[in-house]
C-alpha cells in the first residue's frame, strides 16, 4: 500500500473528522504507520476511547479496490495535502482535508473568489449572483462555489457564460452528484475547472456533509461574497468559515422584508463589506490582486480577452513612458471605480504593469 492510498482509507474511515486524521499523521507521520498502529499507539497519539473505537471499526468496512476501480472509471484525480497541486490557500486553514477528489483542473495559484447564497433565492439574488460571477470570472478570477440549487448554481453559470474558470465543492462524493438536476452544470464545471469534494466516491449528500463542504470554498479562496442567505443559510456557515480563516467577506444588500436578504443585512451589520458593484470588490482586494498578477506575470502567462473599447481608450494613454493614475482619469471620461477596474482587467490580461506610486506603462511585448 503506497503512502496515498493509506491517505485515502484514513479519510474514508466513518465519523473520523479531519482534524482527527491530522492528529495522527502529526503524532505517527505517515498514514501507513497510523494504519498498523495497535490501541495503545493510538491512545498515546491523543486520541480518545471513543474515536479509537471509530478507528478499528471503520477499518472493517473500508474497501479500497472498489474506491480506486470508480476513481479510474469516472477520470478522477486524488491529490494530498502537501502535493504541490493541492490549492495553496486551502492548506492554511485550521483543518485543512488530507485528501481531495478531483475532476478537472484545480489551478491551485488561480484568484479565487467564492459566490454563495441561499438555495431558495429570488430572481433579484439569482441575477445578482450570475452578474457579480460574470464580470469576476471575465477579468481571470476563478469562482468558486457549491453547485447546490440557486445562488450557487447561478454564479457557476454566470462564470461559465464569462468564458471563465469555476469550481464546484460537493457535499456528495464525485460518483453521486448533487442536486441531480445539475448533472450537466457539474460536466460543464469539470471541463472548464474542477468540481471538487473531500468525501469518497459514493457518499451521499449527508446535511452533516455540507459544514465540512463550506469550509472547503472559503479555505481555497481569498475572499467570499454572499449574495443571498435566509436566518440558517448554509451560506453564512461559509461566511463564517472565511472569517474564522482571515479571507474578506463582502455581502450584496437585499430588501429589508425579504427572507433571503435577513442574512446578507445582518452580515453588513456585523462588518462584512456592503457591496453593490464588482468595482468595489476590485478595490477592496487590489493588493491581493496585484501580488497575484506578480506570480502570473512571473510565469508568463498572460491573459488573452477581448478588448473593450474603454480599454482601448486606456491603452491610446499608456505608452513606455510611465502615466499617474490622476493623469489617467484626467484625460479619460470615466468615474474612478470603472478607470481602476478596467486597469486591473488590462493587467490581468498582461497588456498593463503598474509602477510604485500607481503609475502605468505597457507592459513588455505588447505594441
Amino acid at each position: 500500500m503506497t503512502e496515498l492510498e493509506a491517505r485515502i482509507v484514513l479519510n474514508m474511515l466513518p465519523d473520523l473528522s479531519s482534524s482527527t486524521i491530522k492528529k495522527l499523521l502529526d503524532y505517527f507521520k505517515t498514514a501507513k504507520s497510523a494504519l498498523k498502529a495497535n490501541e495503545q499507539e493510538l491512545v498515546k497519539s491523543g486520541l480518545v476511547q471513543k474515536s479509537i473505537n471509530k478507528f478499528k471499526s471503520g477499518l472493517k468496512s473500508v474497501d479500497l479496490e472498489a474506491e480506486l476501480k470508480l476513481v479510474k472509471k469516472l477520470g478522477v484525480e486524488i491529490i494530498s495535502l502537501g502535493d504541490s497541486n493541492y490549492p495553496k490557500l486551502l492548506s492554511q486553514i485550521y483543518d485543512p482535508p488530507i485528501i481531495l477528489y478531483v475532476m478537472g483542473e484545480l489551478e491551485p495559484e488561480a484568484f479565487k473568489i467564492a459566490v454563495v447564497g441561499s438555495r431558495q433565492a429570488s430572481f433579484y439574488g439569482l441575477k445578482m449572483a450570475e452578474n457579480f460571477s460574470y464580470k469576476l470570472a471575465s477579468l481571470g478570477i476563478t469562482i468558486v462555489s457549491g453547485l447546490a440549487r440557486g445562488i450557487d448554481t447561478a454564479s457557476h453559470k454566470g462564470a461559465l457564460k464569462a468564458g471563465g474558470k469555476t469550481i464546484a465543492v460537493l457535499g456528495s462524493g464525485l460518483g453521486n452528484v448533487y442536486p441531480p438536476e445539475n448533472k450537466g452544470l457539474f460536466e460543464q464545471i469539470a471541463d472548464c475547472g474542477a468540481v471538487v469534494s473531500e468525501f469518497p466516491m459514493l457518499t451521499k449528500p449527508f446535511a452533516y456533509n455540507f459544514p465540512r463542504r463550506n469550509r472547503i470554498i472559503s479555505g481555497m479562496s481569498s475572499a467570499v461574497l454572499v449574495v443571498e442567505a435566509a436566518k440558517r443559510s448554509g451560506a453564512l456557515i461559509t461566511a463564517n468559515c472565511a472569517l474564522d480563516q482571515g479571507r474578506d467577506v463582502f455581502a450584496v444588500p437585499g430588501k429589508a422584508d425579504s427572507p433571503t436578504s435577513w442574512g446578507t443585512n445582518q452580515l453588513i451589520k456585523d462588518g462584512a463589506k456592503l457591496v453593490d458593484s464588482c468595482e468595489e470588490i476590485i478595490s477592496e482586494l487590489e493588493i491581493e490582486i496585484h501580488s497575484h498578477l506578480k506570480t502570473q506575470e512571473n510565469n508568463n502567462s498572460p491573459m488573452n480577452v477581448c478588448l473593450s473599447n474603454e480599454d482601448k481608450q486606456i491603452l491610446a494613454q499608456i505608452s513606455d513612458e510611465p502615466i499617474e493614475f490622476d493623469q489617467l482619469a484626467e484625460k479619460l471620461s470615466l468615474l474612478t471605480s470603472q478607470l481602476l477596474s478596467c486597469l486591473t482587467q488590462l493587467e490581468m490580461r498582461g497588456l498593463v504593469k503598474q509602477l510604485p506610486g500607481k503609475r502605468f506603462v505597457k507592459s513588455r511585448g505588447f505594441k
